[in-house]
């Protein structure tokens, strides 16, 4: 490590110790650099881009492979998990490299400067596998970061994308426009906007204080591309584990087009627990949420089942059966009522 960047993570409270920097890769792009300078190790975006010691705290329920992708992967670069759809990962580097990540025992830089990318005969084989396979309805393009690769790779899997017939509609997963904004320019955007079929950006992001000016930008450009705009978080503790940081960044992100999606559970990646909060926690979040929020702010809290069960929903019961016809159903301010109810 170079040592202006062990002194950079020092300077904002976090560990810059070997054993953790040689199991788990640090990397923070120039852009997040300046927003991260000055604050304390307490604030929500150093939490979550500066390593930790408590990285190097590790549970034995916790998992190399927290969501059980290797078991489902019939081809390099490739998971597929559900009938109608993959996961597509031709990279596994990122702009930066996130502390609670669940696949952070497999992406970074590897050991003896192997391959960033997946090579041409690997590419192919993914792609090869998709079009073998007509029940793949949507392709999700994943990594690492699919938009740290260059405008002319990511035509090239467009491209072939597109002349599948049956892939209809294709979705990348990327924390570009929110960790890199510079990123999202002219090329990328022209690239983006020729995929003629359903094209969504699933952008990662975890606090309103990540909407800086840059990234409101990056998203505006996306949205005048044609680009159907959703995000993902992740409930972190220390982070966004309260109603109002929910509620800020839920409502930064429609008021600037983008669909909140998923608000995923933390997975059981090693050395993640201190960012780890109980399902009852985020269920009583998602409560208190769901009448100071619309459906269109309001994302589904999910959980991925340790072992490559796929994903559920942890969201509040707010109905249950109280007799043959007879239900009791909860409202957002807890009050109790029968449906259908007496006359």
């Amino acid at each position: 490590m170079k040592a202006k960047d062990k002194a950079f993570i020092e300077e904002l409270g976090g560990s810059a110790d070997e054993a953790l920097l040689s199991r788990y890769a640090y990397r923070v792009s120039d852009y997040l650099k300046s927003k991260l300078a000055n604050r304390s190790s307490n604030d929500p975006l150093v939490k979550q881009y500066i390593p930790s010691a408590s990285e190097l705290e590790q549970s034995e329920l916790e998992r190399d492979d927290p969501i059980g992708d290797g078991a489902h992967s019939p081809v390099k670069g490739i998971v597929h998990r559900y009938p109608d759809r993959v996961l597509f990962t031709p990279v596994h580097v990122c702009p930066v490299y996130c502390r609670y990540c669940f696949r952070r025992e497999m992406v970074g830089p590897k050991d003896g400067g192997g391959a960033a990318m997946l090579s041409q005969e690997e590419l192919e084989g993914a792609l090869a596998y998709i079009a073998s396979r007509t029940d793949i309805y949507e392709v999700i393009l994943t990594g690492g970061d699919p938009l740290v690769i260059s405008s002319k790779q990511l035509d090239f899997i467009l491209s072939r994308l597109q002349a599948i017939e049956h892939v209809q509609v294709v979705r990348i997963h990327s924390r570009v426009p929110a960790a890199d904004p510079m990123r999202v320019d002219e090329k990328m955007l022209s690239v983006l906007s020729r995929f003629e079929k359903a094209l969504y950006l699933a952008i990662h992001i975890n606090h309103a204080d990540e909407l800086s000016m840059e990234v409101r930008g990056a998203i505006k450009q996306l949205r005048a591309g044609g680009v159907i705009l959703l995000s993902q978080s992740v409930l972190l503790k220390g982070v966004n584990d309260n109603e109002e940081a929910l509620e800020a960044l839920f409502r930064g992100l429609v008021a600037l087009g983008v669909k909140p999606y998923y608000l995923h559970h933390p997975d059981m990646a090693r050395g993640t627990g201190h960012f780890r909060v109980n399902i009852e926690d985020g269920q009583a979040l998602m409560r208190g949420l769901q009448g100071r929020l619309s459906g269109l702010a309001l994302p589904r809290y999910m959980l991925d089942i340790p072992g490559g069960y796929g994903k559920v929903p942890l969201e509040p019961i707010y109905i249950r059966r109280k007799g043959d016809i007879l239900y009791e159903v909860v409202d957002y301010k807890g009050g109790v009522h029968d449906y259908p109810p007496k006359k």
